[in-house]
C-alpha cells in the first residue's frame, strides 16, 4: 500500500422511490484507515451487489437496517489484508467479509473469513461457495426438504442463486427440474446447465407455459421473484408441495402494494408449505455444504456463471443492472 493512497467509496445519497437512479448513488474519495488493535485493511478486489439491497435502500423496519444516507454502502466481499495483525489474520491473507462498496475496508480481524485462493477462483466465495450457493443449498434441501424423484420449479432460474438450485436438484436427484428466465438466451443456458425444461416468462402467462413444462405438477418451487410467478407456482403444485421462498424481485421496485396470489386459497385443499427463509439462518450446514459442493465442482459436475464489472465507480450501474436482469449468474464488479 503506497503513502499517498486514496479509497473510493459508494455512498448512498438518497433513497429511491421505486426504481433507483444513478442520482441515489455518490462516489467519495477518502482517506484510506488506518487499523486500530483488532482490526485489519483490506484492499477489496471483488465485490458483490445482490437484491436484497434494494430494500435496505428503503427507511424501513427489516431482519436488516437499512443502509444510512451519507455512508458507504455494504456487502460481500473478498481481498487482500494490506495492514493490521490480529490472531491468526495477516497482511498477505486473502479474506472475505461485509464491508463492500469501497476500496479499502477496516475490518475487525473477527468478522473475516480467511480462505484458500489456491482452492478456488477468490469470485467463487463470493457466489458458488459464498452466501450465494449456501441460500441455494439451504433452501433446496433442507427449507424445501427436496427429495429425489420430484419436480422442481425454479423461478428467476439464470440468476446466481436460482441457476445452483437447479443444478442442486439434479445433482441430489429430482426427478424435473424446470426453470423460467426473462430472455431467449438465459433459457438456451439452463438448457445446457441440465434443466430439464425452461421457459421465458415474456413469451406469454406463466401458468400455462409452467403447466405444460410440468404436466405431472410440480412438489418444490423456489421462489425469487413472487408475484406471477408464485400464483403459478400455487396453481400448478401437487399436494403437500413445498416452496422455499427467498426473494421477490418482481416487487422491489413497486411503489403500490402488489397483489397477493389471487389463488391463495389454493393453499388449503392443497395442504401447501410456504416458508420464506435467509440464508443467515442456516449456518450449520456451511461445512456440509462446502464439502459437497466443492465436490461437484472439482469433479465438473457443476458450473457457474458469473458477470464481471470493473471498477469502483461502476457498482451502482451493476446493481441497477442487476434489478433489470441483465446478469448472468453473479453479478460481481472488479475495483
Amino acid at each position: 500500500m503506497t503513502e499517498d493512497a486514496t479509497n473510493r467509496e459508494i455512498h448512498l445519497a438518497s433513497r429511491p422511490d421505486g426504481w433507483p437512479t444513478p442520482e441515489n448513488f455518490r462516489l467519495v474519495t477518502t482517506e484510506v484507515p488506518t487499523p486500530g488493535p483488532g482490526q485489519v485493511v483490506v484492499r477489496n478486489r471483488f465485490m458483490s451487489v445482490d437484491p436484497y439491497m434494494r430494500g435496505r435502500m428503503n427507511d424501513v423496519k427489516s431482519y436488516v437496517p437499512p443502509f444510512a444516507l451519507d455512508a458507504p454502502l455494504d456487502g460481500g466481499a473478498i481481498g487482500e489484508v494490506v495492514a493490521g495483525e490480529a490472531g491468526d489474520v495477516k497482511p498477505g491473507d486473502t479474506v472475505l467479509h461485509g464491508l463492500g462498496w469501497r476500496e479499502y475496508a477496516l475490518v475487525d480481524a473477527k468478522g473475516v473469513r480467511k480462505v484458500d485462493p489456491g482452492l478456488a477462483p477468490v469470485t467463487a466465495y463470493l457466489g458458488v461457495l459464498g452466501m450465494t450457493g449456501l441460500t441455494a443449498y439451504a433452501g433446496l434441501l433442507d427449507v424445501a426438504a427436496m427429495k429425489p424423484g420430484e419436480t422442481v420449479f425454479v423461478s428467476g432460474a439464470a440468476g446466481a442463486v436460482g441457476s445452483m438450485v437447479g443444478q442442486i436438484a439434479k445433482l441430489r436427484g429430482a426427478g424435473r427440474v424446470i426453470g423460467s428466465a426473462g430472455s431467449p438466451a438465459k433459457v438456451e443456458r439452463l438448457t445446457a446447465l441440465g434443466f430439464d425444461a425452461a421457459f421465458d416468462y415474456h413469451d406469454g402467462p406463466v401458468y400455462k407455459q409452467l403447466k405444460a413444462a410440468a404436466p405431472d405438477g410440480v412438489d418444490v418451487y423456489f421462489d425469487n421473484v413472487g408475484g406471477e410467478h408464485l400464483e403459478a407456482a400455487i396453481g400448478v403444485m401437487n399436494l403437500h408441495g413445498r416452496a422455499a421462498i427467498c426473494g421477490m424481485i418482481a416487487q422491489y421496485n413497486a411503489t403500490e402494494p402488489p397483489a397477493a396470489p389471487r389463488n391463495l386459497a389454493l393453499v388449503i385443499g392443497k395442504r401447501l408449505t410456504l416458508r420464506g427463509f435467509l440464508v443467515g439462518d442456516h449456518g450449520h450446514l456451511r461445512k456440509q455444504f462446502v464439502q459437497e459442493v466443492a465436490g461437484w465442482l472439482r469433479e465438473g459436475r457443476l458450473s457457474y456463471d458469473e458477470t464481471i464489472v470493473d471498477g469502483i465507480e461502476q457498482a451502482p450501474e451493476a446493481f441497477l443492472g442487476l434489478l433489470r436482469g441483465e446478469n448472468l449468474g453473479k453479478m460481481l464488479v472488479r475495483l
